[in-house]
């Protein structure tokens, strides 16, 4: 695991330097969205639906519409002036709180704080002292330059810091059909009970598997299998819509690489690497110099053939951008 934040503990007069490691992980099979036809990714566009134009992540801010359709816009230097704790890398206790009176349903995400190697002392002794009185600490911390509160509670030998829902947050369930009366008689009580004591059993949630999961695996593991699987295709054109500067980038310093490998094998001289322009015209530039290229007259030949370039315009396979 890696470490995602790194501070210290503070409660009274004592600090415990930790480290900071998200405790869960998702292990959901992703998959991309492709076309069917011939398995090209999908890419999405951020388009403005006013003026219809593509728009740059530098050209977007944050919009809040209220009720009575006015649109309030927020920049960076407005995000600035809120009260963020960015710098702050203090996990402060505001008070121990029965383990009790904790309600689940305000737990978030969890996080294991694991000490540094001078502070296992101390650690060992809030954690022991949370296990002994049964009580949880409520913190605040600053997790991704937001204040938020926290309870530090015990799981075996580590200290967890689970994050929590704002009071606000958790909704009030709001069901007519709970406040009417029913009855429950005797006879039936004691057979919910009954049925309850057959079922009943050490909580042991290892021993339950997602099996959607592994289904939607041996599926895939299955039309692998069968020969139901093709090559990723390459995106078409050197620029254009979806590829941006830095993947052109890539591709031509790729198309270098091949080509002085090629270059220093003792062959003959390699086809030049098609030089990649910046992505205002990427598109039609790139088709041009195709174009020049096929136009120009070919080299004499050398006395002995010269080995075949792996780094042509259409041979190089470009490096591909996550959507």
């Amino acid at each position: 695991m890696r470490a995602m934040w790194s501070g210290a503990v503070s409660f009274g007069l004592v600090s415990v330097p930790v480290k900071l490691y998200s405790a869960t992980e998702n292990h959901d099979v992703r998959f991309h969205q492709v076309h069917g036809a011939d398995g090209g990714r999908i890419r999405y566009k951020r388009v403005c639906e006013v003026c219809g134009n593509e728009v740059d992540y530098a050209d977007i801010v944050k919009g809040f519409e209220t009720e009575d359709g006015e649109l309030i816009t927020l920049d960076e230097a407005d995000l600035e002036s809120l009260p963020a704790a960015s710098g702050n890398r203090e996990i402060d206790v505001l008070e121990f709180v029965p383990s009790d009176q904790v309600d689940p349903l305000i737990l978030d995400r969890a996080y294991y704080l694991e000490p540094e190697s001078k502070a296992a002392k101390p650690y060992a002794l809030l954690r022991e002292a949370l296990r002994q009185t049964d009580r949880m600490a409520l913190v605040k911390v600053a997790i991704r330059s937001r204040e938020q509160l926290a309870l530090l509670r015990v799981r075996d030998r580590v200290i967890v810091l689970q994050t929590m829902l704002w009071p606000d947050e958790v909704r009030t369930p709001e069901f007519d059909i709970l406040d009417a009366e029913v009855e429950l008689r005797p006879q039936e009580m004691q057979m919910a009970a009954s049925l309850v004591d057959s079922l009943g059993a050490e909580f042991d949630p290892t021993r339950f598997t997602d099996e959607y999961r592994d289904a939607m695996i041996e599926l895939i593991d299955r039309k692998r299998g069968s020969g139901d699987a093709q090559p990723v295709p390459a995106a078409a054109g050197t620029g254009g819509d979806g590829v941006d500067s830095m993947t052109d980038l890539l591709a031509a310093l790729q198309r270098s690489v091949e080509a002085a490998k090629a270059g220093s094998s003792g062959a003959g001289a390699a086809v030049p690497a098609q030089r990649t322009s910046e992505a205002d015209d990427a598109g039609d530039s790139g088709r041009k110099s195709a174009q020049e290229s096929e136009s120009d007259p070919k080299p004499e030949p050398d006395p002995k053939p010269a080995a075949k370039s792996r780094t042509t315009g259409k041979g190089t396979k470009r490096p591909r951008r996550s959507a």
